[in-house]
């Protein structure tokens, strides 16, 4: 049989189809950091990448993050500028501590699991301590971060701990939420040693957890991350590992890139679900827990996570500012703020960009691709990629819902906006099974193909309100897709008979974060039985991900062209008045020609000057040829809305109330108060 499948990595979203041979060659675009300019943009992941932690061996770099439930556990990323990522695998392929972690006897380990990895190097080991909820800390070893990795247990748990090997030979934990501990573990990294163990920060100093303890020219430092209320990172420093300790309340506060906090759960996620919506909240999609790490050429870097809405949790990368013995993430003139956009770290390392990830899958290797995870440990015996060559054969087992199947594979959405789509024979179905793809989550939404009575139906089903919309179906191959937009939150599905023409099912939905999975939305293939027995098999021949906007800027700096800046979501255009700039409603907006300055920065020219912007941080306009304070590094919010950050201030332009324009922003607003967002219009020049 011919593989139509190879046709849907080209059919997304309507694009043209591909011939088969040449499209089964073409991986789907995905989220790239890195610009290619010798910039980056934020977040170094554009899907959930929480709790990171980060190390440096000589000349690489190796980050891993917290995987909860979801098998294999714990990633390995590793890179040689830190903006490019190549995952190398995960520190264990499957732990099976209980049947919790099976999905077995009505038990889940939703939301539990791995939990805010340390990671270090020390005398050619890695080691990665996690947290494994209603068991102990567990302790990963290797010599090679690609692995085998081992595991042993620690006799005690100890919550989101930090982990530091001194160059007196102790090695020191410390952890805790809000009252951090700290105590000096044994030889064999199994437990404290007995009488060590103190109270070094008390819960009143305003530290919160996820610590990561470092040591920097002598001297202690404890990150963390406070997330009630108005979410940031405190720090806290002392001459001794004991201290006492001094609190830096924060140094990363409200950057979130102008993200608002999204549709959320209001108590128990669980039918009938009562979810809030959107708000402005300031404080909330910030980043806020995370460490530091030295480039071989001195330069310092920041990485944290800010919560994202129902995409989970992202990683962004932050230049330091060391001031008064404190490492700012951020920069001189806009301490705790980091850019959305920057010039990438001098690493000595000059690379062309690539993707962390490969999403599509046609399932033809001897190994599912890196990228999936399954939902707890997996039956290894109920799938195959063996038993038809070619495609992920997963054997229906009995299950009430999708929460308690068994063997779905996962992966994690990503963002701004993507489009999965799978194709699915269904040929091996039984009576009570069904089959397809889910955006899992709570509450999770299904399409996919149901058996009953010998009869088989297209099948959309929504656990918000336990709608079902069913069509029949004549058993054999469909397409299923998702249409989602993470930046509104919204999506639906729709199915096709031939790869070509897509037909909507269902009603669009909201997506929402929740505590119960702790995760953020993932696109997962099912295949289980509802009455109770185990049924037949589902055969998924291919998956793959389409992103619109994969790289960097949404839209591209108009470098060359004339335009017009209007302040977002006003009237207000930038005018020439004499020689200083403001903005006013009507009457000649100034028209600027973009001048490109390299490194993703621009100069606006106007007549025989620039646009400039003085001591004060007032702009005017400059005679003459354009230097740093001319200068502007052009970036977007993370809904796309253009900014321009002055080289001078470091700070972002802005109109305040009485039209006055200067750049002295800190940065965008989850309120949009910020009054730092322009819409750009190109025009014919002068």
């Amino acid at each position: 049989m011919a593989r139509m499948s190879r046709l849907l990595v080209a059919m997304m979203l309507g694009a043209a189809a591909l011939p088969i041979a040449a499209a089964a060659q073409v991986p789907g675009k995905t989220w790239t950091a890195d610009n290619g300019d010798g910039t980056f943009t934020n977040p170094l992941f554009y899907d959930e990448f929480s709790d990171p932690d980060m190390i440096r061996v000589g000349e690489d770099y190796y980050l891993t993050g917290t995987t909860n439930h979801s098998q294999p556990g714990l990633p390995i990323l590793h890179s040689r500028d830190l903006v490019n990522w190549t995952l190398l695998g995960y520190a264990f392929d499957r732990m099976d501590l209980g049947p919790d972690m099976r999905l077995e006897g009505g038990k889940s380990m939703y939301g539990q699991g791995i939990w805010a990895p340390s990671f270090r190097y020390h005398n050619g080991i890695f080691y990665i301590f996690s947290n494994v909820n209603g068991h102990t800390t567990q302790v990963f070893r290797a010599t090679n971060p690609a692995g085998p990795w081992t595991r042993t247990p620690m006799k005690r748990s100890l919550h989101d701990l930090g982990v530091l090997f001194d160059d007196d030979g102790k090695v020191y934990v410390v952890w805790g939420y809000r009252e951090v501990r700290m105590a000096q573990l044994n030889a064999a990294l199994d437990d404290v040693v007995p009488g060590s163990e103190r109270v070094i920060i008390k819960a009143e100093q305003g530290m919160g957890e996820g610590a990561h303890l470092y040591k920097v020219d002598g001297r202690y430092y404890i990150s963390s991350a406070w997330f009630s209320g108005r979410m940031r990172m405190p720090m806290a420093r002392a001459d001794k590992p004991y201290g006492p300790y001094e609190v830096n309340h924060a140094i990363s506060l409200d950057e979130g890139w102008g993200s608002e906090e999204g549709y959320r759960h209001r108590g128990e996620p669980r039918p009938p679900f009562d979810i809030a919506p959107p708000t402005t909240a300031l404080g909330r999609n910030v980043l806020h827990q995370g460490g530091i790490v030295q480039t071989p050429q001195g330069e310092w870097w920041g990485f944290s996570m800010t919560d994202y809405n129902s995409l989970g949790r992202l990683t962004g990368l932050s230049p330091v500012t060391w001031k008064d013995g404190w490492p700012y993430f951020g920069l001189p003139g806009n301490l705790g703020r980091t850019p959305r956009t920057w010039v990438k770290p001098a690493t000595g390392v000059v690379q062309k960009p690539f993707a962390p990830y490969v999403r599509d899958d046609g399932f033809a290797g001897p190994a599912l691709g890196r990228v999936w995870q399954w939902n707890h440990v997996p039956d290894d015996a109920k799938w195959s990629l063996k038993e038809r060559r070619g495609y992920l054969r997963l054997h229906t087992l009995p299950a009430v819902d999708l929460m308690t199947a068994r063997n779905s594979l996962t992966q994690r959405a990503i963002g701004p906006q993507s489009s999965p789509v799978t194709l699915l024979e269904t040929t091996g179905l039984r009576d009570g099974d069904t089959a397809g793809l889910a955006l899992f989550g709570l509450p999770w939404r299904t399409l996919g193909v149901t058996q009953a009575g010998g009869k088989q139906a297209i099948e959309f089903r929504d656990q918000r309100d336990g709608k079902v919309v069913r069509v029949p179906f004549a058993e054999g191959r469909v397409w299923l897709r998702a249409q989602c937009d993470w930046l509104t939150e919204k999506a639906r599905f729709e199915y096709s008979l031939d790869g070509r023409k897509f037909t909507p099912i269902g009603e669009p939905f909201v997506m929402a974060f929740q505590l119960k999975t702790f995760q953020g939305i993932r696109y997962a293939l099912f295949a289980y039985n509802q009455t109770g027995r185990a049924g037949g098999h589902a055969d998924f021949d291919s998956f793959a991900v389409d992103q619109p906007n994969a790289k960097g800027l949404m839209h591209p700096i108009p470098l060359g062209k004339t335009v017009t800046l209007v302040l977002h979501g006003s009237k207000l255009a930038l005018a020439e008045h004499e020689t200083s700039i403001v903005a006013r409603a009507g009457g000649d907006a100034a028209r600027f020609r973009v001048i490109d300055k390299g490194l993703g920065r621009v100069a606006l020219a106007l007549g025989g000057g620039h646009l400039s912007i003085n001591a004060s941080g007032d702009a005017w306009v400059k005679p003459g040829d354009a230097g740093m304070a001319e200068t502007f590094a052009w970036m977007e919010t993370i809904y796309g809305e253009p900014m321009l950050m002055s080289l001078a201030t470091q700070r972002y332009l802005m109109v305040d109330s009485s039209g006055q324009v200067s750049a002295t922003s800190p940065g965008a607003r989850a309120d949009r108060a910020d009054h730092a967002r322009f819409v750009v219009t190109e025009v014919g020049g002068r």
